[in-house]
């Protein structure tokens, strides 16, 4: 998916507003390491297709990893730790960590049962930052960034057995949004995969949640093709 989005971008018009987007319906696997995996993570999906991004095209200077997932992407920040080519910007739940914390580029803790106010405002706040900050080897010319991987976890859901926060389906919504307006303002390619989604009895919640978050991409695409 990555790739494709790399390779369109090198064929569409720089006067082309539209977003040059995909989509990985799978992967997110934010938790494995170079050497051992672990949290249902084999090995890094993001990691993987960062490093081939890199490698392949040379438009490509600085990719910016979003993990929304509740959990840290513990794997993806030693993975690109000391790599300022790859930004890791993890918000997470503080007190859900099954194994060593790590140290991302950005790392943003959340309260157990955070509601949709304090999770949407936080994210809102940061993404602002980030928006602004401005990079020491980047020219007024030069894109802040040049991809971005989205893992949307949807384990934030108050219905989510793992989860251990208080975010309503429509927050969740409101997440995805939030990210979708965010690339489009930097002009940035950008690639969604999965994440943490864990049900009680009722399936339905999570099953719903993941399919949104593809089902709302679409649907913001399509609005600029009408455009």
């Amino acid at each position: 998916a990555a790739c494709a989005v790399c390779e369109y971008e090198m064929r569409q018009s720089k006067d082309d507003p539209r977003p040059n987007w995909g989509a990985h319906i799978a992967g997110g696997t934010h938790h494995a390491f170079s050497d051992f995996g672990e949290g249902f993570c084999i090995f890094s999906d993001i990691a993987v297709a960062a490093n081939v991004l890199l490698d392949k095209f040379p438009s490509i200077k600085r990719i910016l990893i979003i993990d929304l997932d509740v959990h840290q992407g513990n794997g993806n920040a030693v993975l690109f730790q000391g790599d300022d080519r790859v930004q890791t910007f993890s918000m997470h739940c503080a007190g859900n960590f099954f194994s060593k914390k790590e140290k991302s580029d950005l790392d943003v803790e959340l309260p157990i049962g955070c509601d949709d106010s304090t999770y949407l405002g936080t994210l809102s706040h940061w993404l602002r930052r980030i928006e602004e900050h401005e990079f020491s080897n980047t020219s007024p010319s030069q894109k802040k960034f040049d991809f971005i991987f989205f893992q949307s976890g949807v384990d934030i859901l108050k219905e989510d057995r793992l989860g251990k926060l208080e975010v309503t389906k429509e927050g969740v919504s409101t997440r995805n949004r939030m990210v979708f307006d965010f690339a489009q303002r930097l002009g940035c390619p950008l690639v969604i995969c999965m994440g943490g989604g864990y049900p009680r009895d009722d399936w339905e919640p999570i099953i719903e949640a993941h399919t949104d978050v593809y089902w709302e991409a679409y649907k913001y695409l399509s609005s600029w093709s009408l455009t």
